[in-house]
């Protein structure tokens, strides 16, 4: 197990050293285009252009160019040409609302799709499996946008059960922090909790007729038992490999639609302004920033994977 850690560990630090060089190239090279007068912005002056130029070492060679804007965002000195705020600063003001939708959406998402997987598996053909079919189906094929509209249009301003979104910290009033959240969970969730149901559903009809289970219930273990300690624990390794890629990815820019419907002034929503201004530096370091959350999250499940099925880490080290 500690070699199968070591290696995934080198990979994962492999991964983020190809994605950076990646990213620069995209932001720097590949455009074709001068990169001080796009990280300078639309309105830039020849003498800022030139201040950009010397700042981000745009004079110098490519390595060079590289090793500067790494400091640039990694060292915390990154500064937005256009608003003149620090950039490092932004996304760590942003960072609690996003951890907070994303890690509170992903409970509620694994938390009923994984119940709803379950009824729908053992209720096969039935009416109950019917109708949780359809609901998930809906679920996956509503827009995020649409569906966040819609719960703040009948929710918030028709009922007024809810307020108008923003985000309140945890440490200012922790029921005011959850009180504001409920709609943006629901709103991340609903697709999520879709997905898994199915994919779960699928999983345990699968291990139902499994050599191990029909031997589980020859030895007279209970279909409860049976169902949850042998169906749905070796159905839920898959899922575990899947959840941390989506709430990887979730961190990583897939709660920009959620975090600009509600305003709730997170790393997403921040992305989605500097896109909107053109603002590259936050642009660039927030792409690294989502890329090392994937990364990162996609070597832990790795090992997790790993330590839930032997078979893996065996095979790996083997090869």
């Amino acid at each position: 197990m500690g070699r199968f850690v070591i290696r995934r560990l080198a990979a994962m630090v492999a991964v983020l050293f190809a994605v950076s060089v990646l990213t620069f190239l995209i932001f720097n090279v590949i455009p074709n285009s001068d990169p001080a007068a796009r990280i300078a912005g639309k309105n830039a002056t020849p003498q800022l252009i030139a201040n950009v130029r010397k700042d981000f070492g745009l004079d110098k060679s490519l390595p060079e160019q590289y090793v500067t804007m790494m400091k640039q965002v990694f060292s915390g000195d990154l500064i937005s040409y256009s608003s003149r705020l620090n950039v490092d600063d932004q996304i760590a003001r942003g960072l609690p609302a996003t951890f907070s939708l994303c890690i509170g959406a992903a409970v509620i998402w694994m938390l009923f799709g994984i119940a709803l997987g379950y009824f729908s598996a053992v209720r096969a053909g039935g009416l109950t499996d019917t109708g949780l079919t359809v609901l998930a189906l809906v679920g996956i094929s509503l827009p995020v946008v649409w569906l966040g509209a819609m719960l703040l249009y009948v929710f918030s301003t028709k009922l007024q059960l809810f307020p108008n979104g923003f985000y309140v910290p945890l440490d200012q009033d922790p029921v005011q922090w959850a009180y504001h959240l409920i709609l943006p969970w629901t709103t991340l969730a609903i697709l999520f909790a879709g997905f898994y149901s199915r994919v779960l559903r699928s999983n345990m009809l699968d291990v139902m007729n499994a050599d191990y289970v029909r031997t589980a219930r020859a030895k007279g273990l209970s279909e409860h038992r049976v169902r949850t300690r042998h169906v749905l624990r070796n159905s839920l390794i898959p899922i575990i490999s899947l959840f941390g890629l989506d709430f990887a990815a979730v961190i990583g820019g897939g709660a920009i639609l959620v975090e600009s419907v509600f305003s709730l002034n997170g790393v997403g929503q921040y992305a989605a302004d500097s896109i909107k201004n053109q603002d590259l530096p936050p642009i660039m370091a927030i792409t690294l920033f989502g890329a090392f959350f994937v990364v990162f999250f996609n070597a832990i499940v790795d090992i997790a994977y790993a330590w839930l099925d032997p078979r893996i880490r065996l095979g790996t080290e083997a090869s």
